[in-house]
């Protein structure tokens, strides 16, 4: 992902606020209040749909909401500020996570809350484990498997909120639900398409409340729920604690709690790409430090649910397509909803005016982002699938996991196998591009390595190591003087993309050599420091980019013999992938 082709095109985004913008406090609060308010029922119908189906009590209910709504607020705002490494610097709401739901009964079931809080908090140290180490999974969870994921969401969840759209109450006109849906997703759409000013910030907000209008006047807008319910206060039950008997129930839960952590994680990276995809006027290179600091935040909301005896957090895919809506990705925005999120706990009136909203409305809202989220996600693998085997994954992925969501694929050997675990959508589809990339990866041609440093004096000894390669693949004296030439503007470009005022040391670097497809494949791993080149090459022959002619030499020439160049930088790594096409013509001197 991010690789620079040749002559791709960089046009600009209608971004109105960037994420380092500072948009005025009125509109940062009005943004957070409005995209508070819209996500709250989300994040308070996960534990609902738990507790009730393992016929747990209201008091521990009562109290999981609570938890659930200050743990979303508390990860939500990590992710906007970023604290060290754990936090995107995005707009990325998080929630709690539906995925979970299944796994979460069973614990419940088994063991009681206090089972479950142990189970959650266990399982997120693998995500931290993954957000620290993510370099070393990046030929697994790659763009394409995330991407898919990000379709496979949409999919998931549709089925249920056709139904909420169409399912009118019992007592209620048949036509109350799809005519309080219908008003607010054509005036959402209506707005988002032709306005493109600050009316535009509001579509999603204007659309609830007209749509709950209209739904008063059927009758459908729960008044009462919110008559009774106090103005502020805490919940009566209290912390439910720890089961750290750790008996034959929570080792056989275990796995299948990890197994879903793992693809929520993917979820979070197929997320953390596509916002820095949305939230910039000018394309940029993904940066995969970002994209661990997401996981890593990710890991720390489910590490406080965990201990705060709730369901599991997770990044709400909504997050990119409310942020594509409104042209809005001020991180500002981001604080200004997770401090929400924290208040709303404290105000059972406020939160009953928002879960009064019917579910109609509700669904409505929800349509409009899923067909967003899931061009986002087409848009992902779209750019990848150049590469046929990349398209093949997408494809039998996508396709496995609408199958199963469906109950479509051998339903009478499938349903309850591993805890039902398949009969997510999003599960199984993600399962299946893993396991596919990974068998892509353990089937490519050997790799042929060479440890040395990143240095200029090293640069013989790397074209020696590019030289026997090409002769093991019976390339000709063309093709070697192109892979040196290659070998030299990259290891130039690193050098000079090293960030200034720090002194020069010699670092670490491992070149690997590999066919794929008839082309050699580079790629110098060196520990992480530097600007991206990525970035660097998509201006480079902009016009009005102020840079000195003489440090795009090296650039110029690199990008004239690779077919394509993909820089990703994690904390501990950054890689420089390049791509070289097979040629038998002399190398231009």
């Amino acid at each position: 992902m991010g690789a620079v082709e040749h002559g791709a095109p960089t046009g600009g985004r209608q971004i109105r606020f960037e994420p380092d913008d500072r948009p005025p406090p009125a509109l940062t609060a009005g943004m957070g209040i409005q995209f508070a308010v819209l996500t709250i029922a989300g994040i308070v119908l996960t534990p609902a749909i738990v507790i009730r189906a393992a016929g747990e009590s209201d008091s521990y209910l009562t109290w999981a909401v609570f938890a659930a709504a200050i743990v979303s607020g508390i990860s939500t705002i990590l992710q906007a500020v970023r604290l060290g490494r754990i936090g995107a610097g995005y707009v990325l709401l998080m929630g709690t996570s539906g995925a979970f739901i299944a796994v979460c009964v069973a614990a419940l079931v088994e063991g009681g809350p206090g089972l479950l809080a142990v189970l959650v908090v266990a399982s997120s140290l693998f995500q931290f484990l993954l957000a620290a180490r993510l370099s070393l999974f990046r030929r697994l969870v790659t763009p394409v498997v995330a991407g898919t994921v990000l379709m496979l969401i949409a999919v998931t969840v549709m089925p249920l909120i056709f139904n909420m759209v169409s399912a009118s109450p019992e007592g209620k006109s048949d036509w109350s639900a799809p005519t309080t849906a219908l008003v607010t997703i054509v005036l959402m759409i209506a707005i988002a398409l032709k306005s493109s000013g600050s009316l535009r910030l509001w579509a999603p907000v204007i659309g609830v409340i007209a749509g709950s209008i209209v739904a008063a006047g059927f009758g459908l807008y729960d008044f009462d729920q919110v008559s009774d319910a106090s103005w502020v206060g805490v919940p009566d039950g209290g912390w439910p604690g720890f089961d750290v008997s750790f008996d034959a129930a929570f080792w056989s839960l275990l796995p299948a709690f990890v197994i879903v952590t793992i693809i929520g994680a993917v979820e979070t990276i197929g997320d953390s790409v596509a916002i820095q995809r949305v939230s910039w006027r000018n394309p940029r290179a993904v940066d995969y430090r970002v994209v661990q600091g997401a996981v890593a935040a990710d890991g720390t909301g489910n590490l406080l649910s965990g201990v705060a005896g709730t369901v599991p957090n997770t990044t709400y895919s909504t997050s990119v397509s409310i942020t594509e809506l409104t042209g809005v990705a001020a991180r500002r925005v981001g604080v200004a909803i997770g401090v929400i999120f924290v208040m709303l706990a404290f105000l059972p009136k406020f939160l009953a005016l928002v879960l009064a909203i019917p579910d109609s409305v509700v669904a409505a809202y929800v349509t409009v982002l899923m067909a967003l989220l899931f061009v986002v996600g087409m848009r992902i693998v779209s750019e990848e699938a150049a590469d046929y085997r990349k398209g093949l994954i997408a494809g039998v992925a996508f396709w496995l996991g609408v199958g199963f969501q469906n109950n479509l694929i051998f339903p009478e050997y499938m349903e309850g196998f591993a805890g039902g675990l398949l009969e997510n959508g999003m599960t199984s589809g993600g399962l299946v591009a893993i396991v596919l990339t990974l068998f892509t990866e353990a089937t490519q041609s050997r790799r042929h390595r060479l440890r040395t440093n990143l240095a200029m004096s090293e640069l013989p000894r790397i074209q020696g190591f590019l030289n026997g390669f090409a002769k093991r693949h019976s390339w000709g004296a063309s093709m070697s003087q192109r892979l040196d030439a290659v070998a030299e503007e990259t290891l130039v470009t690193m050098l000079e993309a090293e960030q200034t005022g720090e002194a020069a040391t010699d670092r670490a670097l491992r070149v690997t050599a590999s066919k794929q497809d008839g082309r050699a494949v580079l790629e110098f791993v060196a520990a992480a420091r530097g600007e991206n080149i990525e970035d660097r090459l998509a201006v480079l022959d902009e016009p009005t980019a102020d840079r000195p002619v003489e440090r795009d030499v090296s650039l110029r020439l690199l990008q004239h013999y690779a077919t394509s160049v993909l820089h990703q930088q994690y904390h501990e790594l950054e890689i420089v992938t390049v791509h070289v096409n097979l040629t038998s013509d002399p190398v231009e001197e």
